[in-house]
This record gives C-alpha cells, sequence and structure tokens, in this order.
C-alpha cells in the first residue's frame, strides 16, 4: 500500500511539475508577441577560445532596437567598444528614413496585411517551443528565491522514444536543463541548457558537440511583461566538414522602453 500511494504522489508530482511548464511556454508566447511593443538597447560579445577553453579574440557589438510602423530596426551603435563613425551613422540614419516613408505611404488595408503577416511569422518561429511540455520527463528540484522572487527549479530530461510534430522541436531531443519558473507569474526566470548529443544543422553546414551550454534570463519589465535579459552560449563544434571551432557568445539587454503607436520616425540632422 505504502508503494501505490508513494507511485500515485510521484505521478501527481510530475504531472504538476509538467502543468507547470506547460502555462510557462503559453506565457512564454504571450510575451514574445507583447515585445513587439517594446525598443531596447542589446550588446553581444563573442569570445573565441583555445583548445583549453581560454579567450584568444573578442569581438562586440551594441545596437539599438527600433520600431518602425511594427517592424523592428536594428540601429548599430558600438563595434569593438567604439562608436560607429559619423558617416556610419548618416548610412543607418537614411535607411531608416527610407523604411519609414515606404511603410508610412500604406494604406490601412496594407498596414493590417503587412502587420498580419509579421504576427504569424513571429508566431511560427516560437511554435515548436509548445512541445516541449511534451518533449521531456519533468521533475520540481526544490524551491529558489531569484531576485526576491519565489521560484520553482524544475528538471527537464528528453523522452528517448518522443517524435517531434515539429522539425524545428528534433534537436531539444538531445538538450536536457533545468528551468527557474517564477511562483506567481510561471515566468522563466532562468533556464540552463546542455547539449548531451551532437546536433547538426543541414547535412555538412554546421554541428555542435556535446557539453555545449545555454544560460538564459529574463527580467520584469513595467510590471506587466518579462523580456530577455541575458543569454550565454558557450560550446565547440564544426563548421562545414573540416573548421572547428569553440566559443561563447554573451549578449544583455536593457534600455526597454515601451513604445508608443502616437510615436512617429523622424529624420535627424
Amino acid at each position: 500500500m505504502r508503494a501505490l500511494v508513494f507511485l500515485i504522489a510521484l505521478s501527481l508530482y510530475a504531472q504538476e511539475a509538467r502543468e507547470i511548464v506547460r502555462k510557462s511556454v503559453e506565457l512564454d508566447q504571450a510575451n514574445w508577441a507583447r515585445m513587439k511593443d517594446y525598443t531596447w538597447i542589446a550588446t553581444r560579445k563573442e569570445r573565441h577560445l583555445d583548445s583549453d577553453g581560454k579567450v584568444k579574440s573578442e569581438e562586440s557589438s551594441r545596437w539599438e532596437t527600433l520600431i518602425v510602423y511594427g517592424e523592428p530596426f536594428r540601429k548599430t551603435l558600438e563595434k569593438n567598444g567604439k562608436p560607429v563613425s559619423a558617416d556610419e551613422q548618416r548610412k543607418q540614419q537614411a535607411k531608416l528614413d527610407e523604411k519609414a516613408a515606404k511603410l508610412a505611404a500604406e494604406t490601412p488595408e496594407e498596414q493590417a496585411k503587412r502587420q498580419a503577416k509579421l504576427d504569424r511569422e513571429r508566431e511560427k518561429d516560437r511554435e515548436f517551443l509548445r512541445e516541449v511540455p511534451d518533449i521531456y520527463n519533468f521533475k520540481i528540484e526544490r524551491s529558489e528565491v531569484v531576485d526576491g522572487r519565489d521560484v520553482w527549479v524544475i528538471s527537464a530530461t528528453p523522452k528517448p522514444d518522443y517524435k517531434p510534430r515539429n522539425s524545428d522541436a528534433k534537436p531539444l531531443l538531445k538538450i536536457k536543463g533545468q528551468m527557474w519558473i517564477d511562483k506567481t507569474e510561471y515566468q522563466w526566470v532562468r533556464l540552463e541548457a546542455e547539449t548531451i548529443d551532437t546536433i547538426s544543422f543541414g547535412l555538412f553546414i554546421a554541428r555542435l558537440d556535446p557539453g555545449s551550454k545555454l544560460i538564459f534570463e529574463q527580467t520584469r519589465v513595467n510590471d506587466e511583461i518579462w523580456l530577455p535579459k541575458r543569454e550565454l552560449v558557450r560550446g565547440s563544434g564544426r563548421l562545414g566538414l573540416i573548421k572547428k571551432i569553440a566559443m561563447e557568445e554573451e549578449t544583455t539587454w536593457s534600455n526597454f522602453r515601451k513604445f508608443s503607436t502616437d510615436s512617429k520616425v523622424v529624420a535627424v540632422e
């Protein structure tokens, strides 16, 4: 009898973990859709590593993402720690002005059609994540406090016999991880993932070796939405048949500002 009670409790515990993750995935989809209402500044550092994992070289870039009639426009601010030249600034502004003028000339029907297409593309980019609750076996490991918020720490191990419906979800079968999920809002506070098998992209285009790692963190903005704060990817692999690479890429986001539909993009002198 005790064994039966234990098995039932274990089953319910696993089901609870899966439902927590399922709810968090749906909220992630909503956040992704609403991110189009925000502008932000991002910084990316790309570090190339030697065979011992030490940094051989580093490149960096910093850019601002603007919203131009519903579409994102990336404006480069710095390269390798130095502001872009005045000539480059003028070129970027010319492209921004040209895009703004083109979109401003659309009829309401054309704007609605274009926005619907953007929404479909945005949803498709994240559609594979809807399979996460089905691909993995979940377990609530413990509770923690992160940035003053109570979270569940849930481990995720791929089911070996699962057959993904979405082709973009297939690489998830070769990834294990842990998720830190906010207990109040069911949002992803942190995600850690590690490849447990080689992941190939295309026939001979690229491959990612086992042991590659990802850390992804989010933050609450304006008391209404959770948005990316930091992403760190570290791993090794091959490009084509010969070139072996080892690198670390870190991206941080900041200066989130809600975009007003009344705002207008204007030329800068």
